[in-house]
């Protein structure tokens, strides 16, 4: 017998107690990074919702806009102040079991009503 087979197993052993370890890392960033891309989707719906809204379509069609981005049911809050819409989207994501449940999402985004639909553009220039 060598020196080697006093370590035989050493390796096995450490690699059981780090794995855990491993595991719970990178399921932490992966929930992470699943959180930050449905935020940045979170974000565009809303973007997408106000621009639709600002041409004065119903707030179905918002909705409805808002759903496509976001590939995910949807809150959807539609506030009309001529010249301006306010978008509010909301929504839910699964998290992780140390997350201690659902990761709620949400978004304002607003847009200038078109002129045509009443948002008489007073004064106001881009």
């Amino acid at each position: 017998m060598g020196p080697w087979r006093s370590d035989r197993g050493t390796v096995t052993a450490e690699l059981a107690l780090a794995l855990p370890a491993v595991v719970l890392v990178l399921a932490v960033v992966l929930v992470t990074a699943s959180a930050g891309a449905a935020r940045l989707r979170c974000e565009d719906a809303a973007r997408a919702a106000a621009r639709v809204a600002s041409t004065g379509v119903s707030d179905d069609a918002v909705h409805g806009a808002a759903l496509e981005v976001m590939g995910r049911p949807v809150e959807v809050t539609v506030r009309r102040d001529p010249p301006w819409v306010v978008v509010d989207v909301v929504t839910v994501m699964p998290g992780g079991w140390f997350t201690g449940g659902a990761l709620g999402l949400s978004a304002t985004a607003t847009a200038l009503l078109e002129p045509s639909v009443g948002g008489h553009h007073h004064g106001w220039s881009p």
